[in-house]
């Protein structure tokens, strides 16, 4: 099997390089979009709220994009500003809108590429203090199944993850005591905080040919917060 050309947009820390190391690993050759370069891979530096991104060193030939991207605004409606709902869909929606269209030719001709975007457990759950982030992904994950039609007869196939709370540098001040914590893993049924592993496995899984029959879904790696609801003794 030919080595995959993989671009991981935001792929030098947290959820992106856990999925960059993964991809190593697997023997692909990956390209990291970001503002930060990652040792060992092609960089391309990429600013996704720039009017423009140059992406012409992406290769002519992709099989996967990976946008990871994403924003932790946690206040009351009262406090936000339309600013702060345009910041967030610029870095959630239209920085991937920007990604996918500059690179759908490179798409197109592998003829059978996987695009993987990142919702969030807050746009199913309707949770206090997040409105900018779940208006915004929720927007991600209208996109997912919109593009997933109409790019299904050119062999390419999308899906989003949508993660709940996950031990990355972007979640620093939600974690930062045992405190919060203690308090964030017992919001979970299975009791732990996400590490950015387990929301790699899930875009690994998106990405391989193992997920070929599988396109315009949004799978919940949550630690079952958006289904589950256990009774406490």
């Amino acid at each position: 099997m030919s080595q995959r050309n993989i671009l991981i947009v935001g792929g030098s820390s947290g959820i992106g390089k856990a999925i960059l190391d993964s991809c190593l690993k697997n023997g692909d050759h990956v390209i990291n979009a970001s503002r930060t370069e990652v040792e060992g891979v092609q960089n391309i530096q990429l600013d996704v709220t720039s009017d423009s991104l140059d992406l012409s060193a992406v290769p002519d030939e992709l099989h996967g994009i990976v946008y990871c991207p994403g924003s932790i605004n946690l206040k009351p409606f009262q406090a936000l500003k339309p600013t702060d709902f345009s910041h967030d869909f610029e870095i959630n929606l239209v920085g991937a809108v920007k990604v996918i269209k500059g690179c759908l030719k490179s798409l197109k001709a592998s003829k059978s590429a996987s695009i993987v975007m990142f919702s969030t457990v807050a746009v199913s759950q309707g949770m206090s203090f997040h409105a900018t982030i779940a208006a915004s992904k929720g927007a991600v994950e209208g996109l997912t199944k919109s593009l997933a039609a109409e790019l299904a007869p050119s062999g390419i196939r999308v899906n989003a993850v949508a993660p709940s709370l996950t031990d990355t540098p972007l979640a620093k001040s939600l974690l930062s005591t045992d405190q919060k914590r203690d308090a964030s893993a017992d919001r979970h049924p299975l009791g732990r905080v996400g590490q950015p592993e387990d929301i790699a496995s899930a875009a690994i899984y998106l990405l391989s040919s193992e997920s070929s029959w599988v396109t315009g879904q949004v799978l919940h790696v949550d630690g079952g917060m958006s289904s589950v609801r256990p009774l406490k003794g």
